[in-house]
């Protein structure tokens, strides 16, 4: 029989509902998913040995008859299984343990292939737990005597069940090739059967290099294509308004700002204001590292939209940085008579619909506020919000606003090639005059008491204040239970080891008037020291704040550590991050000293992509963000090629029309 790829794996041969309940939950619900689930490492068991000549720690394959196969009981009562198996070589025993079952399947004078590690069982060398299957004339050997594939598994399914299944749906299902040949010939790639088949069940380790690198070229082009096709899209809506600088009123505003702007924020606005006036809208991702000036070149933007006669809303991920936005932008425009309102669940301030620019939360999502006539679109930290979340203030009538989009985390060019590869990008690379280096410094938990100590001398001596952030444990629905729990607890532990300071409790199920009065409190110096999760990571700016110590900071990842540190050091003062750690894992040792001796977000962000993943550079698993599955983050090369196809392709829709046929739903879809 001969199946589809698209056909439910349940129609597989000895894959009945239970299988099928328990294949569903490694994502297994077709038989292309079962084909696609590649294995997660290997063994190589080619090396056929013969018994005389077997070592310690050997991994080897034998194989020869079955002299004896019997349960046996050890002296803890626990039941073993053990064989003796005889060639001309000589005899060699192997044991499982808990497995009875393994009797009815082999028997005495079974010719049988065993692959595994040698090892000393008592005074005897044994094969422990190895890989078995029956010798027939003519049959193929999948579980020995070969690099022998091991796949990610749940309860009720082995690698060897695996195995079986997919060594018959390989030799059974249709798998047809859409990627063009002149493709596959022009970057010397295989067929997609035959790098299934090498994946699965690789002759030589080339064969998985090869396997692998066809099925990361087509992940990664997908990507390529569905950015590239809806950069495409984007370019052909009409701006809400063209926007013009009146260079003039320009630079007197410029000019009276209380800082001097960097050569970097200088050619940032100018970026903008270019790409603003066009008939085109703007879709452009403006990042930098913690402090380097983002807000201010999105309150020049602002600026010129009004004087166009045009609004700007602003969406903000948290109540604090929306409302933090709100007092920046009133202070940076006092006296340029622009009228500003703020929106969030809890907080009104201002005429949504009579003012010039309008800051919010998600609350900007379902509140009527008329954008009919928004010229630019600000989304803060626009990787904390959903694809849908961003359309939807992107959508107006036929006219689509400019927008720009802003990110503290530093992207991996990597990341931006691939899934910000339909924004125009815009980095801000120097920090402003008298921003001084958080000094960091990693705490084990023998040196508690003493940092206790140092940090109230701090801030008795000096009048300095503090933050302390608490990990996060583990995710529980949309709030993060665990991580408002460690930090009460960490609140009434700090209560009681410094009974002389004012300590204050700050969590994301506190309601917004209750966020906003503990920062304002802390901000009035009502507190000396601030508890808190990780919602400190953006919005809250304190300049007397010089100190900040991460609690169970193994936990977070290097990006997301450098985010918190930015927290301190903005006011002009020495400031110091304290790391707190209890792990004794050399791999967790090295992180936090890699952040200790580095103060690059970019460098950071590269690393945490090479350590954790894309979702951890930007602290969880963001929406939308893939954890690729074949391809690597880290394969530049790989990434240049790609999108260098996909330009291709996208540029000669004759040429690939039948590729553009089979992949125009998925892309579309993703778009």
């Amino acid at each position: 029989m001969s199946y589809s790829l698209d056909d439910n794996v349940s129609d597989l041969p000895h894959v009945g509902p239970v299988y099928q309940k328990r294949l569903k939950a490694l994502g297994i619900n077709t038989v292309g998913d079962l084909l696609f689930h590649t294995p997660k490492r290997y063994d190589d068991y080619k090396l056929i040995k013969n018994i005389k000549d077997l070592k310690p720690e050997d991994k080897v394959t034998v194989q020869g008859k079955v002299e004896f196969f019997r349960n046996q009981y050890t002296k803890g009562n626990k039941k073993i299984q053990i064989m003796s198996l005889n060639n001309n070589t000589g005899k060699i025993t192997a044991v499982w343990f808990n497995q009875p079952f393994l009797i009815k399947s082999i028997k005495k004078d079974s010719e049988v292939s065993l692959s595994g590690k040698v090892e000393w069982f008592g005074k005897t060398l044994a094969l422990v737990a190895p890989d078995w299957e029956i010798l027939y004339p003519g049959r193929e050997l999948i579980h020995t005597a070969r690099v022998v594939p091991n796949y990610s598994t749940t309860s009720g399914i082995s690698s060897k069940w695996l195995r079986r299944q997919i060594n018959n749906a390989l030799k059974n299902t249709e798998i047809i090739d859409k990627l063009p040949e002149k493709i596959k010939g022009e970057y010397g790639l295989i067929d997609l059967k035959e790098a299934l088949v090498s994946i699965h069940f690789p002759n030589i380790t080339k064969d998985i290099v090869n396997g692998r690198e066809r099925l990361a070229f087509d992940e990664l082009l997908l990507l390529q294509l569905s950015h590239m096709q809806r950069k495409k899209l984007w370019s052909e809506k009409n701006a809400t308004f063209n926007v013009k600088a009146d260079q003039n009123k320009l630079k007197k505003f410029i000019d009276k700002l209380p800082f001097k702007l960097t050569s970097s924020q200088i050619k940032a606005y100018k970026e903008i204001l270019n790409e603003i006036n066009s008939d085109i809208p703007m879709n452009k991702l403006l990042q930098g590292d913690v402090g380097s000036g983002k807000t201010v070149v999105a309150v020049i933007a602002s600026y010129v939209v009004t004087e166009n006669g045009a609004k700007t809303v602003i969406m903000a991920p948290t109540q604090i940085l929306a409302q933090q936005h709100y007092q920046t932008f009133k202070k940076l425009l006092t006296g340029t008579k622009m009228k500003i309102a703020l929106i969030t669940a809890n907080e009104k301030a201002g005429n949504l619909n009579k003012s010039d620019i309008v800051i919010g939360t998600h609350a900007l999502l379902y509140k009527s506020v008329d954008l009919n006539d928004v010229a630019l679109v600000i989304i803060d930290e626009q990787h904390r919000f959903g694809v849908k979340e961003r359309a939807k203030l992107t959508k107006y009538k036929n006219k689509t606003p400019h927008v720009l989009t802003m990110s503290a985390t530093p992207i991996p060019r990597t990341v931006a090639l691939t899934f910000y590869g339909d924004l125009s990008v815009t980095t801000l690379t120097d920090m402003p005059k008298g921003r001084i280096r958080v000094t960091t410094w990693i705490v084990p938990e023998s040196k508690r008491e003493g940092a206790y100590g140092w940090i109230s001398e701090q801030i008795k001596n000096t009048g300095v204040q503090a933050f302390v952030v608490c990990p996060l444990i583990e995710e529980s629905g949309s709030e993060l239970l665990s991580e408002v729990k460690s930090a009460k607890a960490e609140f009434e532990k700090l209560t009681k080891a410094l009974p002389d300071l004012k300590i204050g409790l700050l969590h994301g199920k506190l309601k917004g008037e209750e966020k906003n009065a503990v920062v304002a409190d802390f901000k009035n110096k009502k507190y000396d020291i601030l508890v808190t999760t990780s919602v400190v990571e953006v919005g809250i700016d304190v300049p007397n704040a010089t100190i900040i110590i991460v609690e169970g900071a193994e936990r977070f990842g290097l990006a997301q550590l450098h985010q918190i540190r930015g927290r301190v050091g903005r006011g002009g003062k020495k400031s110091y991050c304290l790391l707190f750690s209890n792990s004794d894992k050399q791999k967790s040792k090295t992180r936090l000293e890699i952040l200790k001796s580095t103060h690059s977000g970019f460098e950071l962000a590269e690393l945490d992509l090479k350590l954790r993943g894309p979702g951890e550079i930007f602290g969880t698993k963001q929406h939308g963000l893939p954890e690729l599955k074949y391809a690597s983050w880290q394969d530049y090369d790989l990434i240049k090629k790609t999108r260098k196809c996909a330009a291709a392709i996208l540029d000669n829709p004759k040429e690939y029309k039948l590729f553009h046929n089979y992949l125009g739903k998925k892309i579309i879809s993703q778009n």
